[in-house]
């Protein structure tokens, strides 16, 4: 196994960086396209009957699409707009102490009897406090469980299963959701132009299989992980890295003020939306026309500028609480640092943008999905037979490329319209994908994080070497991935609604 492991770390590591792959994926698609264009190939499209032909990325219309309308193929990427307003807000709440200090009094309330639990529980509500939730987490955790009078990193440990290797199972929605069903968007509407997806379009599903992953990592951790970590001798000093010193595990007096402060803001600003939605004779977030879940649609959409007022409004106070925020300037500096730390994800956003919107230029993606819909009837397998080798492919994705929105661009354009065609809703295919991208987050070196958490351990640990790490962690992985292929098949067998207005069976629009 450990050569196994080894080799996948040399592959991973030989991989370019995920814009160079994008632009493999753009030069194979326009060599592709010339070729199905120049033989013919075209599909019939099962709603509308209108015949679909290939056409070529290197015709004069492509090309004079590709080089004029380049800017706008960039800023109209449904994710970009809800990552970039979103960060906005929570640059300032990270940049303020605010995530920080909320992770670190957390874990230090937990009642020790509760250690195990009570960390997992709060790594998954960390996921929004994106490497915030790695920086603190992961090493408070390590001196709580030592405190307590357990191996140290056994909390490193239940902290990384839960920030990283049950990613997928968001209790509360957030930004990665917004992203995820953003690009699933642009996937579904190769299909059906004008359907539309609600940012919370997964949480049910999310939300259960958090709860699942809870009860999964209890008894992987005392049962397996701990009894292994009982021979591993902790010989290191105290540990000393960035983010610990700075965040108490009993907050200050300012620090509690500020959560204080905190709170209120964030009731201030639900009261707000509520009252955009309830209040009688004024509500600009339900559409009067229709009924249903379109009734609520504006709500849904305004989640972004929710979640941006939010962050926005509990990270100011709390940073004029604690001395972090003396004024607006630097609030507008917190602001300008998280987009610089978001500039990585533009470049690749760009190159993902073109890639996706050339795959629709060239009827690809619908002719693929058409013909191999057809394929997969003829197979006659169900739903969850269908899901399955999904889930799969993105797990061995996850082993070679950490990014699960540059993996999912990739893989949406084919299996989302696919999947629609044969009864699967594109809220489901997405559910399907984030459980199969999130199962080897915590043993693949390829992880942007890994190395940071190895780094943790031999603080603790020495000579506790990546095998060392990938073998403490690989209980939890196993758990989870059953865990989660057990709840994706049982979804899609009972036909569940995967979240707020997206059922799990997917209703072909009537042309």
């Amino acid at each position: 196994m450990r050569v196994v492991l080894d080799r996948i770390e040399r592959l991973g590591n030989a991989l370019p960086d995920p814009v160079v792959i994008f632009l493999w994926l753009i030069a194979a698609l326009i060599v592709a396209s010339a070729i199905a264009a120049s033989l013919g190939v075209a599909a019939v499209h099962p709603l509308t009957g209108e015949r679909i032909a290939a056409e070529s990325l290197l015709s004069e219309a492509n090309v004079r699409r590709l080089l004029v309308e380049m800017p706008q193929t960039f800023v109209r990427f449904p994710p970009l707009g809800l990552v970039v307003v979103v960060m906005l807000g929570a640059a300032v709440a990270e940049r303020s102490g605010l995530l920080a200090t909320l992770v670190g009094r957390a874990v230090s309330a937990a009642p020790r009897a509760w250690l195990t639990p009570a960390t997992f529980l709060i790594a998954l509500l960390s996921h929004h406090a994106s490497d915030a939730a790695y920086v603190v987490l992961i090493p408070l955790a390590a001196i709580v469980y030592r405190e307590a009078g357990r191996h140290p990193l056994l909390g490193m440990a239940v902290a990384y299963a839960g920030i990283s290797g049950a990613f997928a199972g968001n209790l509360l929605p957030g930004q990665f959701d917004a992203l995820m069903l953003g690009i699933t968007q642009s996937a579904a509407q190769l299909l059906e132009p004008t359907r539309g997806l609600n940012p919370l379009g997964n949480w049910w599903f999310t939300a259960a299989l958090g709860g699942l992953l809870f009860c999964v990592a209890w008894p992987v951790a005392e049962r397996w992980v701990a009894p292994r970590l009982a021979a591993v001798v902790v010989d290191g000093e105290a540990l000393e890295v960035i983010g610990v010193d700075s965040v108490p595990t009993v907050p200050s007096e300012a620090q509690r003020r500020g959560l204080r402060r905190a709170g209120v803001a964030a009731l201030l600003v639900i009261a707000v939306f509520a009252a955009l939605v309830l209040w009688p004779g004024y509500t600009p977030l339900l559409d009067p026309d229709s009924e249903g879940y379109a009734r609520k649609a504006p709500f849904y959409s305004a989640l972004i500028a929710g979640f941006l007022l939010l962050f926005l409004a509990c990270g100011w106070v709390y940073g004029r609480a604690v001395g972090s925020i003396t004024g607006h300037r630097d609030v507008v500096r917190m602001m300008v640092d998280g987009l610089r730390d978001i500039a990585p994800y533009l470049v690749i956003a760009f190159a993902a943008s073109h890639f996706i919107a050339m795959f629709a230029w060239s009827n690809l993606g619908p002719i693929l999905a058409i013909h191999g819909a057809n394929w997969l009837r003829g197979l006659a397998l169900s739903p969850v037979a269908m899901l399955v080798p999904l889930l799969l492919v993105s797990s061995v994705f996850d082993l070679l490329i950490g990014s699960a929105s540059a993996k999912w661009s990739a893989m949406a354009p084919v299996v989302v319209p696919m999947l629609m065609l044969l009864g699967i809703s594109p809220e489901m295919t997405t559910a399907a994908y984030r459980v199969g991208d999130s199962i080897f987050n915590i043993v693949t070196p390829v992880a942007a994080n890994f190395v940071l958490v190895l780094v943790y351990c031999q603080r603790w640990v020495r000579g506790f070497g990546v095998g060392s790490l990938i073998s403490m962690m690989l209980p939890f992985s196993a758990a989870f991935g059953i865990a989660g292929l057990l709840l994706v098949a049982l979804w899609a067998g009972l036909g569940l609604p995967v979240g707020p207005g997206a059922p799990a069976i997917h209703l072909p629009a009537v042309p």
